[in-house]
């Protein structure tokens, strides 16, 4: 008997017993400095890249800084919220191929920098399209793809 795979959007529902905060380990300290981090719950990160409108923008340092603070944490994981924003730009994507209109922007979600996430659906291509429509000027610096002036759309959760 084969295990039906399971879509984007169950795994962006399925929390595993998340969220939760540690402590920083040793290990991670040497680049994440002492104290706590939260370990955030894929809809959370879901629910904050839902949150921004159109012509806005945000990174997942954003989004990491807004968890830390939601859950009194030092910092946000920027391991799983960054794989939590790809799961929510995937399920996103899914439902739309469903014909379901209201999705996550997550194009609108940049990395740091500005720079365009080559991991979410379509590639760079697809969200240059999506982002020049709201107005955005995408540039190429190197082999990156970023959003010229970004910090200038940026909101704050």
């Amino acid at each position: 008997m084969t295990k039906k795979k399971r879509s984007w959007v169950e795994k962006l529902a399925d929390n595993k017993g998340l969220p939760k905060v540690e402590k920083i380990t040793e290990k991670m300290s040497k680049r994440w400095g002492t104290g706590t981090v939260v370990i955030p719950a894929p809809m959370e990160v879901n629910e904050m890249m839902k949150r921004v409108p159109e012509g806005k923008l945000i990174t997942i340092n954003e989004i990491r800084s807004a968890l830390a603070k939601k859950h009194k944490a030092t910092i946000g994981c920027p391991l799983t919220t960054g794989i939590f924003a790809s799961i929510s730009a995937k399920a996103a994507e899914e439902q739309r191929q469903e014909g379901k209109k209201d999705i996550t922007p997550y194009w609108r979600t940049l990395k740091t920098g500005g720079v365009i996430n080559p991991k979410y659906p379509g590639g760079v291509e697809r969200q240059k399209k999506l982002l020049e429509k709201e107005g955005h000027k995408v540039v190429q610096k190197g082999k990156k793809h970023v959003v010229a002036d970004y910090e200038k759309s940026l909101i704050k959760l």
